[in-house]
C-alpha cells in the first residue's frame, strides 16, 4: 500500500524527487546526463516501447525522430544533478505519474549495466508534494529551473541540466516542457528570468540565516 499523503488527480501539479540511495550520484558522465534526459521523453508515454536502444532503431528509420499519440503526464520543469532530480508535472491520465516514474526506473538497468554494478540505484520510492496554489507553482518552477546553481556557489555543473534554458529561448534543441501556466504570467522569458533568479537568491539567503 502507498504511504503517500495525497493521491495524484489529473490536472493537479506535483513536485516528484528524489536521490541516489545513500547520496551516491546517478550521473557520471555527459552520456548518463544524456541518457537520462531522453529517458523522460521517450518513456512519457503509456505505449511499450521496447528499450531506448532499440527505440534509436525506429528513429533513424524514420528521421531522427518519433511521435507520441499521448503522453502519462505533463512535464513543466525539471532539473537532473549528479546525485539528485527534481520534476513539476501534472498526470494527464489516471496513475500517469506512477508508471511514468516506473519507467524512468529503466534507467537503473542502463545505469547499473554501464557502470558494471548491482542493486538498487535511487532512495527508495519517489517522493511527492501536492502544489496547492499558484504561487507555490510559480515559485516551486524557479526552484526546480535553479536549483543547479546551488551545487557550485551560483555555477553550473556540466554533469546537470535544467529546463531553464527553454524558459528563457536559449535551448531550442530539446523542448520537454509543457510551459505555458507558467510563462502565461509573465512578460517574456527574461521577465520569468528575473523572477526567478530572485525567488532563487531569496531562498538562498534564507538558507543561510538557518546556518546561524
Amino acid at each position: 500500500m502507498s504511504n503517500r499523503k495525497h493521491n495524484f488527480v489529473v490536472g493537479e501539479y506535483y513536485h516528484i524527487y528524489n536521490r541516489g540511495v545513500d547520496k551516491r550520484e546517478i550521473i557520471l558522465d555527459k552520456y548518463d546526463l544524456d541518457r537520462f534526459l531522453e529517458s523522460i521523453e521517450e518513456f512519457n508515454t503509456p505505449d511499450q516501447i521496447g528499450s531506448i536502444f532499440e527505440l534509436s532503431f525506429i528513429k533513424n528509420k524514420l528521421g531522427g525522430s518519433t511521435t507520441k499519440s499521448n503522453k502519462l503526464v505533463s512535464l513543466v520543469a525539471y532539473c537532473v544533478n549528479p546525485n539528485h532530480f527534481h520534476f513539476l508535472i501534472t498526470p494527464l491520465m489516471e496513475r500517469g505519474v506512477e508508471k511514468f516514474m516506473q519507467k524512468i526506473g529503466a534507467y537503473t538497468r542502463y545505469f547499473n549495466e554501464k557502470h558494471k554494478r548491482n542493486g538498487v540505484l535511487f532512495q527508495g520510492k519517489f517522493r511527492s508534494k501536492h502544489v496547492d496554489s499558484n504561487k507555490y507553482l510559480t515559485h516551486l518552477s524557479a526552484y526546480i529551473n535553479m536549483n543547479n546553481r546551488s551545487l557550485l556557489g551560483g555555477r553550473t555543473t556540466k554533469l546537470s541540466k535544467s529546463s531553464l534554458g527553454e524558459y528563457v529561448k536559449k535551448d531550442e534543441i530539446k523542448n520537454l516542457c509543457e510551459k505555458d501556466i507558467i510563462l502565461s504570467q509573465f512578460k517574456n522569458g527574461e521577465d520569468y528570468f528575473q523572477f526567478a533568479l530572485s525567488s532563487w537568491q531569496d531562498s538562498q539567503e534564507r538558507k543561510k540565516a538557518l546556518e546561524f
